[in-house]
């Protein structure tokens, strides 16, 4: 068993550098850190030999200015070092963070949507923000001080053995007893600290649950229950941060005490032995400052291995991320997007007891439009979601052209496909740049505005003091339903898909909004391939065919008058909405 942990913290610390080389630090850089750093380490070993060799010349026979000028000399090359170190190094952590922050924003955003369906956004950007912020803590403030805390140590040891062997010996007796107490807490430590970490990204993404749907909460009254969801979180926080507290309240002053205590011996023994002449007053003085240079950089190696800890559970996180696989963005590009789109025998769900689509086959004809009715909770959505390529089909294959779609480049497949949905989301920004959302090509101002004409959308928006560069508040807040419809159908049209998909787009509206949309949607669906999900039977009954989807299945396929004829559901839905006599 202890193999076993001892093999575990092994890969952990491999983990952690190779996370770090993974970003390609800057060779020279460190190697100038390591050697200011060094020169730092020097500077401070021979001060207090200055300092011993001053004291007694005070002592004795005068003061030397030569000794003064070499102290003070010590003192500015430490000090000059020390600000280089640390500045090189504060560079060195923030590239690689910068580098790791870049990484796994790119990878994030590039996983599949299953991805963000199971976990919260503010748990996930926590992994971006906290846990890459503990691993430059680890970096700036601990790697460097850590690595020049061993040479100070082995230094003052070596240096302190030439001066008195006995005082030194009294030193370091004490250490293997601090390791003992010390080395439990550290494990202590990482296991709480990882706790506390995983504890705050789920609290992050709680809160930002809660802040993006505040009209919600407030709209129903719901700011006692989120309180108290939040102050559960801040509790387990706060009884995290206890845990932490109560190792470092053991830490802290046990160093401290160990440290007085060394001192009292040193001072007592080390007086006595000046009274008898044995050791020099400068070399007492010395070996008290040698023993500083011990025991601070020794308790910073105690702080190096608690925040290390932290690191290496940000580390597991971080990997545990950047190992998920992403959507298969390569693939074909070279074939156009035309054609019939056909679904042949498809199934989909999103865990195997619970079936969303069961053998779904339809043809879609080029340029032609494809209505899908029928009950919520059918499965329309889905199909939706299948031909954007969200998910994957559980069997059969979806093609375009004969060509499986799957084997296209998700960033081609989706660049000609425009998707304008019943709550058509809205960026923070501009009315201006929420309509050039997603077009990789420059265009033009007056593409835009023709775009915004054509959805209707270009008179309310010269209306707005701001025109265009108005501003739409986070999620379009400022923007009615109707006109938020119409800057997609603005995006959708700068865009010119070959495939459109239109989900509810005319829901929840006005009359007067509806009447606008259902133009510009007539406008945008010219010459393209369109499917429809309408529960408004209404807006659909001129679609070339007509698809029920009832419980994951096709029940019925045609036009407007012959599901009229033949199928039951459809029947009954038409009589309900379009008070057609039976």
């Amino acid at each position: 068993m202890e193999n076993n942990r001892e093999e575990k913290r092994n890969v952990k610390w491999r983990s952690f550098f190779l996370l770090l080389k993974s970003e390609k630090p800057p060779v020279l850089i460190i190697v100038l850190v390591l050697s200011l750093s060094l020169i730092e380490t020097a500077a401070a070993l021979v001060v207090p030999l200055f300092t011993k060799k001053l004291v007694d010349l005070m002592s004795g026979s005068g003061i030397e200015i030569g000794t003064i000028v070499m102290l003070l000399a010590a003192f500015i090359l430490q000090t000059l070092s020390g600000g280089f170190s640390f500045y090189f190094l504060t560079y060195i952590g923030e590239k690689i963070v910068a580098g790791l922050r870049r990484k796994l924003w790119n990878h994030i955003l590039q996983l599949p949507v299953s991805f963000f369906d199971q976990n919260q956004s503010g748990e996930t950007l926590s992994r971006i923000t906290q846990d890459t912020n503990t691993i430059k803590t680890v970096i700036t403030n601990h790697l460097v001080t850590f690595i020049s805390g061993i040479v100070s140590i082995i230094g003052s040891v070596i240096i302190l053995f030439t001066l008195d062997w006995r005082m030194t010996s009294i030193m370091l007796a004490v250490v293997p007893v601090s390791l003992l107490i010390l080395m439990p807490l550290g494990r202590k430590m990482y296991k709480v600290s990882k706790l506390t970490q995983d504890e705050m990204a789920a609290f992050s993404g709680n809160l930002g649950r809660v802040l993006s749907e505040i009209r919600l909460v407030k709209s129903y009254n719901g700011e006692e229950l989120e309180g108290e969801k939040g102050n559960k979180g801040i509790l387990k926080l706060f009884s995290f941060g206890l845990k932490e507290a109560k190792i470092q309240a053991v830490i802290s002053p046990f160093m401290t005490t160990i440290m007085m205590v060394i001192l009292v011996v040193l001072i007592g023994y080390g007086g006595v032995r000046v009274a008898s002449g044995a050791l020099t007053a400068g070399t007492l003085v010395a070996i008290i400052i040698y023993m500083f240079q011990i025991v601070v950089p020794f308790s910073q190696i105690a702080s190096f291995f608690t925040a290390f800890q932290k690191a290496m559970g940000a580390t597991e996180r971080i990997h545990h991320l950047l190992e998920l696989k992403q959507e298969p963005y390569a693939g074909k590009e070279a074939m156009l997007v035309q054609g019939d789109l056909d679904f042949t025998d498809v199934s989909f769900s999103y865990s195997e007891s619970k079936p969303i689509l069961s053998n779904i086959s339809f043809n879609v004809p080029a340029n032609g439009t494809v209505a899908l009715v029928g009950p919520s909770g059918g499965g329309k959505t889905t199909i939706f979601s299948l031909i954007e390529r969200f998910y994957e089909a559980s069997e059969g294959c979806i093609t375009i052209n004969g060509v499986p779609i799957k084997e296209l480049g998700l960033t081609y497949w989706r660049s000609h496909i425009g998707y304008v949905s019943q709550d058509s989301p809205i960026m923070t920004g501009s009315i201006k740049e929420n309509i050039l959302y997603g077009i990789g090509r420059d265009v033009q101002e007056d593409e835009v505005t023709a775009a915004a004409v054509s959805a209707n959308a270009h008179e309310f928006i010269t209306k707005l003091q701001d025109g265009y560069d108005t501003e739409v508040g986070e999620r379009g807040v400022k923007l009615s339903g109707g006109q938020r419809q119409r800057i997609a159908i603005a995006r959708a049209m700068l865009r010119n898909p070959k495939i459109l998909l239109l989900d509810e787009a005319t829901s929840n509206l006005d009359s007067e909004s509806e009447h606008l949309v259902q133009n510009a949607i007539r406008k945008l669906m010219k010459g393209r391939t369109t499917l429809i999900i309408a529960h408004r039977l209404s807006t659909v009954i001129e679609a070339d065919q007509l698809l029920v989807v009832e419980d994951g299945r096709i029940t019925g396929k045609g036009t407007h008058e012959e599901l009229l004829l033949k199928h039951t559901l459809y029947r009954k839905l038409a009589t309900q909405q379009l008070k057609i006599e039976q």
